[in-house]
């Protein structure tokens, strides 16, 4: 048995040890964004079963959106490794100051935070308004810095 705990643990540090040099600084962001995900679902499925609305239908809809909230952070880290590759191979004369995915996984963190809060002030616990307030400003700032200048 204590072998194949320690099988176990060398693999999922492996695997961590991998994730973390494929995403380097931006893992941790990944890793949050993905707890965010998952809280979010089921703090949802809390709501809707407190209020005797639970339905698959309504839950696969949510895990489809979830989905589809993968593909644009996918997509963003591709256009990072695109932009970088082609600055770096053409030695052309600009600078990529800006991370797109990261930008995109605070952004989908905040807004998973704040659906998150909703459910909790459906489920009854009272909620600080500045907390909504600063995750209103914290959004507001990362959409700007991920806005293209004109």
């Amino acid at each position: 048995m204590y072998e194949y705990a320690m099988e176990i643990k060398v693999g999922v540090t492996g695997v961590l040890a991998a994730l973390a040099a494929l995403w380097g600084l931006a893992g941790p962001l990944w890793m949050l964004w993905v707890l965010c995900l998952a809280i979010d679902h089921f703090s949802g499925t809390m709501v809707a079963c407190r209020a005797g609305a639970w339905s698959s239908v309504k839950a696969r809809a949510g895990i489809w959106g979830k989905l589809g909230s993968m593909l644009v952070v996918l997509v963003s880290a591709v256009l990072d490794i695109v932009a970088n590759f082609v600055i770096d191979s053409y030695a052309l004369p600009l600078t990529y100051p800006m991370l797109l995915c990261p930008i995109v996984l605070v952004w989908y963190i905040l807004t998973e935070i704040g659906s998150i809060l909703e459910n909790a002030g459906r489920l009854g616990a009272p909620l600080p308004p500045f907390l909504l307030r600063w995750i209103a400003v914290l959004q507001k700032k990362v959409s700007e810095a991920g806005a293209p200048e004109d």
